[in-house]
């Protein structure tokens, strides 16, 4: 299964801004579809549009975060019992129809209540999906600021390091930042930037709204580079 983005004509649009509107963002993030589940990596299909990987220890917030950048109450599946999720989930992103990316939601790890032989499987299951996914281009890792990055997080970290200084994207998300005081969401910014592995930090709030546009904005930039970046300077003449 091969998903391919039809080609914009430049002639035919108005000229490029160097840093789109974080509106164009919104409204890509909008446009998020399901596109299939996969219970196994074999499962996956082969896509050639850059994909966004959600991580995080189950109770993080990692559904209630997609839900809030997309702008949909229940895109994103949350579980009432924590760590029950055992699917890859992807979403389709794109005006029109057209797939340019895909945002893909895999399972929270870490929950006590998942057999361990269940934590296992998964653990390598996410390190395999995390090596191999060609078309990955950017992990968002979604962290509970008030336990800070655990045991787990740090494997994940070691994990996507290589790809990291390959080129490969990477945030760490500092959910519920609004449980912290704003002396406290400094701090904890300032810590985990130390130990982020050269990957960027932001507090979110999906109650406050709190980072919304400046996710939206980075996440539209790391699949738009060719859009995103400044155009080349004119040319004098000859």
């Amino acid at each position: 299964m091969t998903i391919q983005n039809t080609p914009m004509n430049p002639s035919a649009t108005a000229p490029l801004l160097a840093v789109p509107d974080v509106k164009i963002a919104h409204g890509w993030l909008h446009t998020a579809r399901f596109l299939t589940t996969a219970p196994q990596l074999q499962h996956l299909p082969p896509l050639d549009v850059p994909e966004i990987a959600f991580v995080g220890r189950s109770n993080a917030g990692k559904s209630t975060c997609i839900n809030t950048l997309t702008q949909q109450k229940r895109l994103a599946f949350a579980s009432k019992t924590p760590g029950r999720t055992q699917s890859i989930n992807l979403f389709a992103l794109g005006k029109q129809g057209v797939t340019d990316a895909v945002l893909a939601d895999l399972p929270g790890y870490g929950y006590a209540a998942v057999p361990k032989e269940a934590k296992l499987r998964w653990q390598r299951v996410m390190a395999n999906y995390l090596i191999t996914r060609e078309n990955l281009k950017g992990v968002v890792l979604m962290c509970d600021p008030r336990l800070g990055l655990t045991e787990l997080d740090e494997i994940l970290l070691e994990v996507i390091r290589p790809r990291v200084e390959e080129g490969l994207k990477f945030l760490v998300l500092l959910t519920k930042a609004d449980k912290l005081t704003r002396v406290e969401g400094r701090d904890v910014l300032s810590l985990t930037k130390l130990h982020a592995g050269g990957g960027e930090v932001k507090l979110f709030s999906a109650l406050k709204k709190q980072g919304l546009d400046e996710v939206a904005q980075l996440l539209w930039d790391w699949t738009h580079p060719a859009v995103s970046a400044p155009a080349a300077a004119p040319l004098g003449d000859l």
